[in-house]
C-alpha cells in the first residue's frame, strides 16, 4: 500500500521586531515602493513535514519520529530570533533549513506563510513626513504570501519549489469594462453591458525561473508583493477590458514583460460587481448599487513562458 502523508503546525502567528530592512529593490514605473524598514516583520507561518520516515506513526502508532507540533511552534518562534534576512521568502527558507538541520529524519518540508501587515504612522518634521515606530495593523486588505518546499540532496538542503503571491486585492472602477456578445438562451437573463462598473477580488501568484532569485541577499531581482499590487492596480485602471478574463490576461502579460525573472503568473479572480439598485432620472451615470447576492463568478488563469 502506498501513502501520501504529512503533518505539521498551522497558523503560527510570529511577530519579529527589528528585522533587517528591505533594500535594493529595483524600482518600476508603476510603483513607488522601494523597500521597508522592517521594524516589525509579522506572518502566520505553516510547516508541513513530508516523506515516509514517520509512516509508522500511521500504521503502528509509533511516535518515536513524530516531533510534536507544539515543539514545531516553539521552534519557529525561537529560531526567528536568529533570522537575519528581510523578506517573507527568506524567513521561510531560514525556518525550513533549520528544521532539516535539527531533525535529520525529516526528509522534506513545505513551509508557507501569509504576511500580517502593519503600516507605519507618518509624523511631521521640518522636511515633511517620516515613518515613525507607531504601527497600524491592516485587518483587511491585500497581503503577501509565500510557500517553499525544501528537501535533502547530495549537496545538502535545497529549495525545490518556491511560489510567492499577493492575496486579497479588491479593486473597483466605475467605467472601462464591458461584458457583451456572450451566448444567449432560454436561461439567460443577464443584460449585455458595453460599459459597466467593475468590482473584483483577486489573488495573484508567481514563480521565478529559479528559486534562488527570490532569495538573493541583494534583492535586485526580488519581486515585492507591494510592487505587484501597484502593477495590478495600474493595469486595472488603464485597460478597457471586454471581460474579467480579458483583464487578468492583460495583467499577466504586463507582469511577465516587467519582470523577466518570473516564469509563471497565476490568478484567482471573483466577480463581485454590485447589483444596480437605482438610477437617477436626470443622469444615468449617477447610480446607487448594493452588495450582490452570494453567488459570484469565479475564474482562474495561469500564464507560463
Amino acid at each position: 500500500m502506498k501513502m501520501d502523508i504529512y503533518y505539521g503546525k498551522s497558523d503560527v502567528s510570529t511577530y519579529r521586531t527589528y528585522a533587517t530592512p528591505l533594500t535594493g529593490i529595483t524600482p518600476i514605473p508603476e510603483s513607488s515602493f522601494s523597500g521597508r524598514s522592517n521594524t516589525l516583520l509579522a506572518a502566520s507561518i505553516n510547516v508541513r513535514v513530508l516523506g515516509t520516515s514517520f509512516a509508522s506513526a500511521y500504521t503502528d502508532g509509533d511516535n518515536s519520529l513524530v516531533v510534536p507540533t507544539d515543539t514545531m511552534k516553539n521552534f519557529i518562534h525561537r529560531e526567528s530570533l536568529a533570522f537575519s534576512g528581510a523578506t517573507l521568502e527568506e524567513w521561510l527558507e531560514f525556518i525550513g533549513r533549520r528544521f532539516l538541520e535539527m531533525y535529520p529524519h525529516m526528509e522534506r518540508l513545505r513551509v508557507s506563510g501569509t504576511e500580517i501587515p502593519f503600516d507605519p504612522a507618518l509624523v511631521p518634521t521640518d522636511g515633511g513626513f517620516v515613518e515613525s515606530e507607531v504601527l497600524f495593523e491592516r485587518q483587511h486588505g491585500d497581503r503577501s504570501t509565500a510557500s517553499l518546499e525544501l528537501g535533502r540532496t547530495s549537496a545538502g538542503v535545497d529549495v525545490t519549489d518556491l511560489t510567492a503571491g499577493r492575496i486579497g486585492l479588491q479593486m473597483m472602477k466605475v467605467t472601462g469594462s464591458a461584458f457583451a456578445d456572450f451566448p444567449r438562451d432560454s436561461y439567460t437573463t443577464l443584460p449585455e453591458r458595453k460599459d459597466r462598473p467593475l468590482y473584483i477580488h483577486l489573488d495573484v501568484g508567481w514563480k521565478y525561473e529559479a528559486p534562488a532569485t527570490a532569495l538573493a541577499a541583494d534583492h535586485k531581482r526580488y519581486v515585492a508583493g507591494e510592487q505587484v499590487a501597484d502593477m495590478v492596480g495600474a493595469v486595472f485602471g488603464r485597460f478597457v477590458s471586454l471581460s474579467i478574463q480579458h483583464l487578468i490576461h492583460e495583467i499577466g502579460q504586463a507582469m511577465l514583460d516587467r519582470w523577466p525573472q518570473l516564469s509563471e503568473i497565476s490568478f484567482d479572480a471573483q466577480n463581485r460587481l454590485w447589483d444596480l439598485s437605482e438610477t437617477a432620472a436626470t443622469d444615468e451615470q449617477v447610480r446607487v448599487y448594493t452588495d450582490p447576492r452570494p453567488p459570484y463568478g469565479h475564474l482562474g488563469l495561469t500564464l507560463r513562458r
